[in-house]
């Protein structure tokens, strides 16, 4: 393979302050471009990051000055902002629901998916063992955001949607404990597989207690300020000192990260904040998120060069090949175990999840970051770059079609209604418990209060009623529709936990004793069992 010059220039610019000056109209041309693209992309119906890469492929040329993509600012800045993103907008309960599709698409999912493409690259490119193990964690990492962009879009069942979303949140922490570990075998010549699997249990488990440590403190903080300001301090201090914590003590700081956005969007924020303070504090990581992953793919555009991936066009193809195929031959045997003592995954799921695994940011900054020392890191790079490309553009395109075409949510006009219905109640329900508490606060004086609470309430009502006679003639008829179980199913699931918290908190206030609490949360435990939540 040709080496690859895929920068503009020999490195990346230092952002010193000589520099700021020429950087800023650069920054401004990049704001103007993402929100073309973000318009356009909304009208031809195209993923928006795959409209950012092509983008910056296009304006590449003409930019008076060229932003490098810094593999570190990646990996400690944007990757902790991402990751705490997603974190705090997971539902631990839905995530529970998928906890084992979810580990092992991520767990031995990662280790096979890898070691197929690791072996492809070693037989047909004939790769070295060590560059050829790094790129197969490499390409197995899956960059989501596409496939999160094409749910919001496309109606897909909310199983699906979580599981997603928790492979993500986990395919990155176990892809870089593993790409430690393959370079720790080339700096030091060899790693036992005992050393292997007691350095993996340390990075993972580490990781999770520092997070846990730290979430806990957070929520701490957050039950003694309803400031979404400082709220909003506190969790960009979590997220980033999460991470770099971790790194400081050699454990896995994605862990970590997940683990502290997992606790506070659970815990510190659902109990401590009002609904207006978690309104602002979700506002701002969503735009955070965002923002991010708008100059991620930008700058990503900005680094390809398309005449160096024309001249390696084999190799690049032969490396997608690879992955796909290890992507292959790791969903559909594992989620074909997952039957055996779980719920299945529909094969229409399985499709999706075995073209969602499109390529990004994260895959780059790895390559970029491997050392200069390693035995054919020019070709990595060109390798990687050239894969990351054509997932963007290839499969982020084809994937909303396959959505679609899968018709994984079929919706009736009578469960439209049904929604729409229950939009309106809890809409108008929410809206009375803020009244409440800027009552209970002082902020509006009683009679305001009242007049303000009966608009909502005649909302309320209206809703209430239209629900109560649409579920009355499904109970005359004695039939459900089948696409409106799943919604009945995650309403008695989220009774049935309410019953359980409520049993645990008697239990720990010694309202009732253990063994009378433990006869009934064992019925609870098998009643959640028996329900199919979507």
């Amino acid at each position: 393979m040709d080496d690859p010059n895929w920068l503009a220039s020999s490195a990346p610019n230092q952002l010193n302050s000589n520099h700021v000056p020429e950087i800023i109209p650069v920054l401004i041309i990049l704001l103007l471009v993402a929100t073309v693209v973000a318009l356009l992309s909304r009208r031809l119906r195209i993923p928006y990051v795959t409209g950012l890469v092509v983008a910056g492929l296009a304006i590449a040329e003409f930019l008076p000055d060229r932003i490098g993509l810094e593999s570190s600012l990646i990996i400690n800045l944007f990757l902790p902002i991402l990751l705490f993103e997603a974190a705090i907008n997971t539902d631990v309960s839905r995530l529970r629901s998928t906890l084992k599709p979810v580990f092992l698409l991520a767990g031995p999912g990662v280790l096979i998916a890898s070691s197929i493409t690791a072996t492809v690259l070693t037989v047909v490119l004939g790769l070295d063992w060590i560059p050829a193990l790094l790129a197969g964690v490499i390409l197995a990492i899956t960059d989501t955001v596409s496939v999160i962009a094409v749910f919001k879009e496309v109606s897909v069942p909310a199983r699906l949607s979580t599981i997603v979303e928790g492979e993500s949140l986990f395919n990155d922490g176990m892809a870089l404990v593993l790409y430690g570990l393959i370079l720790q075998a080339y700096s030091t010549g060899s790693v036992t597989l005992a050393d292997g699997i007691q350095r993996f249990l340390i990075v993972i488990v580490g990781g999770a207690l520092l997070g846990t440590v730290l979430g806990y403190l957070s929520t701490g903080l957050f039950a003694r300020s309803d400031d979404p300001l400082s709220g909003i301090l506190l969790t960009v201090a979590l997220a980033l000192g999460a991470f770099q914590g971790a790194e400081l003590i050699h454990v896995s700081g994605v862990v970590a990260v997940v683990v502290a956005g997992l606790m506070v969007g659970n815990a510190g924020l659902a109990r401590q904040f009002s609904a207006s303070s978690r309104i602002t504090l979700y506002s701002f990581w969503e735009y955070a998120g965002f923002g991010v992953n708008t100059f991620i793919f930008l700058l990503i555009g900005l680094e390809l060069d398309l005449a160096t991936l024309w001249r390696n066009l084999p190799a690049v193809l032969l490396a997608v090949l690879a992955y796909q195929v290890g992507r292959l031959l790791t969903v559909y045997p594992l989620l074909a175990v997952v039957q055996r003592f779980d719920r299945p995954i529909p094969l229409p799921w399985q499709h999706v999840l075995f073209l969602g695994n499109i390529k990004g940011s994260l895959s780059m900054a790895l390559v970029l970051s491997l050392p200069a020392s390693l035995p054919g890191r020019a070709d990595l790079i060109a390798l990687v770059y050239g894969v990351v490309l054509l997932s963007l553009v290839g499969q982020g395109v084809s994937l909303p079609w396959l959505v679609k075409q899968l018709n994984l949510v079929p919706m009736s006009p009578a469960r439209r209604e049904v929604e729409e219905l229950q939009a309106q109640l809890i809409s108008a329900k929410a809206a009375q418990d803020e009244l409440e508490q800027l009552l209970k606060t002082g902020v509006l004086p009683k009679a305001v209060y009242e007049e303000m609470r009966s608009r909502y309430q005649v909302q309320v009502a209206r809703s209430e009623k239209a629900l109560r006679d649409r579920y009355n003639q499904r109970e005359d008829s004695a039939a459900v529709e089948e696409s409106d179980r799943p919604k009945l199913d995650a309403i008695r699931r989220r009774l049935l936990l309410a019953e359980k918290g409520a049993l645990n908190e008697a239990v720990r206030k010694r309202l009732i004793s253990e063994a009378i609490a433990r006869e009934q949360l064992q019925t609870i435990d098998e009643q959640l069992l028996n329900l199919d939540d979507d």
